[in-house]
């Protein structure tokens, strides 16, 4: 194990980045190594001991998943590393959305065996969003059937990046040793005891030529993306391992080019490099782009520097045992304890409490944080994940993270009738915490509704709220969030708001065209056609705000609205009686009248279940997808298993586990991911 010297506290020392998978890839066991190789922890944590530093909570450690992003940080060649683990279940993708508005880069790890799965494209896809660089780590070589080349293919194929990979294995599966390194042709093998010790050694004679080649194939492909590289290699035909090194550097950091490592985290070979690369390849906040944020309609940029006005964004809230804590990443200025900050969301200034360096369930205590920082923060009363946090005399307010709509509902009450306040309290305390988690009171039946992203994200929060406060809680039956869109619009709607009783009146006048969006991608349009000042501009932004008040509830059964675009046409207005809130008046009443004229569909979400059963099972399964409203998109088969997608609808996958489970005598296992709304089909809808 290398000897660490401690980091220094320049900023582009600091690394702060995430960890993102498919559940089960390895990511949770990539970070315990990279704690025990930086002496962080002194013993090795393993998911299946339920030992594991960063899945702390008991439910991770009893379920062996990760569920709350867990933040650590660890030392390695001078470099400080804020580390990240993230869920890697479809349920908690919005916890991995919340850390990648705030990382500079990330290690996407993928299963040697299966390559790019269903959660591995979500969470590419959510970094791509945000533009996060990322290096690849081809993990479980140890396993049977595991292949470096195919994995890269899948992830060529899938995910479309150009994979440069800089490493080969030495050995398959079970005899996977070592690897040899393509930029300096060394090969680094480890012992069979898995204490991480590793031993720099001539490329075995058998691999030399194969090595060789590779490098040679490394170079080509290098050179065809990089301008400098380029010109070394048609002056020499052969690039140098600096030139590469820094060539490869770029091309992560641009996102042209894409490192691939591998190794077995498990039995902790191919960790060092691992390390080695996120200090020579990922960005520092120093590298990336200065934040840029707005106030009053100007936008401004912040770079990561300790000397200008502070600025940080919360991207998560927990009421830990040390009290309420928000998590800050910082993007420029520096804060002590006892300083005062204010939200502008909230509009209200806010003291630092305590500032503390996290190490997942354990807190170090600071006197300050400077920009490029990952830290939690005590004291703060008014702050969410999402809010901006300044310089009362510089404001600024940052983009949050994107808030992913609830597909999934439960009615929830408290067994006994005196624990009633204390389960309201909880589940506040668990909207503030999770925004995914929605609160609301059913209108009609007077029931507490929980809503959130699945079946396990809605029974992971009820545990929570019995773990945490003891109060016993009956939950109903799982339901889906239905939507309602357009199908057929109306043009020339009219609608007068007039009202008269006493005092100054209310007066508004509109003209509305509705119709359904075309395209996939459901959401709301709204524009303005009126001439001549007819509807003065403070107007017609008030009867768009009106227009949006009314998509909360549709004319088939109360669900949100969405798929339309409206078009304020026409209107009028009174020289006394005319205000924004008439005209926001308008524009709601307006649009429900509207929408009971147009022909509307009801909208289900629906999701990509992918299905990996025996062979002789794949009958039972394609039957049962059949009679689920599933309609199959791809199946592929291997030595002893097959593999099965298709789309369903999530209304029709509750429980599906248990029934694959006995379709297949336990030997079959799923995976879902939300890939929008489609239309109810009429029967189904009727019911």
């Amino acid at each position: 194990m290398r000897t660490e010297r401690p980091p220094t506290t320049q900023l582009s020392a600091v690394r702060n980045l995430g960890i993102l998978a498919h559940v089960d890839a390895g990511k949770t066991t990539v970070t315990e190594r990279f704690l025990y190789l930086t002496g962080t922890t002194h013993k090795r944590g393993e998911v299946h001991d339920g030992t594991t530093v960063t899945d702390f909570d008991p439910q991770e450690r009893d379920r062996g998943i990760t569920i709350f992003a867990a933040a650590v940080t660890c030392a390695w060649d001078g470099h400080r590393v804020n580390l990240i683990d993230t869920p890697g279940h479809v349920d908690f993708a919005d916890e991995v959305e919340r850390s990648l508005r705030v990382l500079d880069g990330a290690i996407a790890v993928f299963d040697a065996v299966a390559g790019v799965e269903p959660q591995s494209e979500s969470v590419w896809r959510q970094a791509d969003r945000y533009g996060v660089p990322r290096i690849a780590f081809v993990n479980k070589l140890d396993r049977a059937g595991a292949d470096l080349d195919t994995a890269v293919a899948s992830i060529r194929e899938r995910l479309h990046p150009a994979p440069l990979v800089v490493q080969l294995p030495i050995g398959t599966e079970d005899g996977f040793t070592g690897v040899v390194d393509l930029l300096r042709l060394r090969a680094l093998v480890w012992t069979a005891d898995g204490d991480g010790s590793m031993a720099e050694v001539p490329v075995p004679e058998g691999l030399l030529e194969e090595a060789r080649r590779r490098r040679r194939l490394l170079e080509e492909a290098v050179a065809e993306l990089h301008p400098v590289a380029l010109e070394e290699f048609y002056a020499g035909s052969a690039l140098s391992a600096e030139t590469l090194s820094a060539a490869l550097r770029d091309l992560t950091r641009t996102g042209d080019g894409l490192v691939v490592l591998c190794g077995s985290a498990y039995r902790n070979r191919g960790i060092e490099p691992l390390l080695d690369a996120v200090v020579a390849y990922l960005p520092s906040p120093s590298d990336v782009p200065p934040v840029r944020g707005t106030y009053e309609g100007a936008e401004q940029e912040r770079a990561a520097d300790p000397q200008l006005p502070f600025s940080a964004l919360a991207f998560k809230v927990s009421a830990a045992g040390a009290g309420r804590l928000t998590y800050l990443r910082i993007y420029s200025g520096t804060i002590e304890r006892g300083d005062t900050v204010w939200d502008p969301g909230a509009r209200r200034t806010e003291r630092i409490g305590r500032i503390l360096r996290v190490q997942a369930d354990r807190h170090e205590r600071l006197e300050r944080a400077v920009a490029g920082d990952i830290v939690a923060v005590a004291g703060l009363k008014s702050a969410r994940a999402g809010s901006t946090l300044c310089a009362p005399d510089a404001p600024l307010v940052l983009e949050p993270p994107t808030v992913a709509d609830p597909v999934v509902s439960v009615a929830v009450e408290a067994l006994r009738s005196t624990d009633t306040d204390r389960l309201a309290s909880a589940l506040a305390r668990l909207a503030e915490e999770d925004p995914s988690l929605v609160v609301r009171t059913d209108t009609e039946t007077g029931q507490t509704v929980l809503s959130g992203m699945g079946e396990l994200h809605l029974e992971v929060a009820v545990e929570k709220i019995r773990l945490a406060t003891g109060v016993e809680v009956n939950v109903g039956r799982p339901r889906v969030s239905y939507r309602e869109t357009v199908v057929r619009g109306v043009s020339g709607l009219v609608y007068r708001h007039v009202k008269q009783d006493g005092g100054s009146g209310q007066f508004a006048h509109v003209v509305l065209d509705v119709e359904p969006l075309d395209g996939p991608d459901l959401g709301f349009e709204f524009r303005s056609a009126v001439v001549g000042g007819r509807v003065p501009q403070e107007y017609v932004r008030s009867v768009e705000a009106g227009c949006r008040d009314a998509l909360t509830e549709g004319p088939i059964g109360g669900f949100p609205v969405t798929g339309l675009r409206v078009t304020l046409t026409d209107g009028a207005t009174h020289v006394k009686d005319s205000s924004e809130q008439a005209f926001r008046t308008a524009g709601r009443l307006g649009l429900r009248e509207a929408l009971r004229t147009c022909e509307t569909a009801l909208l289900e979400p629906v999701v990509e279940v992918t299905v990996t059963v025996p062979e002789d099972a794949v009958g039972a399964v394609l039957g049962d997808l059949a009679a689920r409203r599933g309609r199959v998109t791809a199946s592929t088969t291997r030595t002893t298993s097959a593999t099965v997608t298709a789309t369903v609808p999530l209304s029709e996958l509750f429980g599906y586990a248990t029934r694959l489970r006995s379709r297949t005598q336990g030997r079959g296992t799923f995976t879902a991911r939300p890939t929008g709304y489609a239309r109810v089909p009429g029967g189904v809808a009727a019911r």
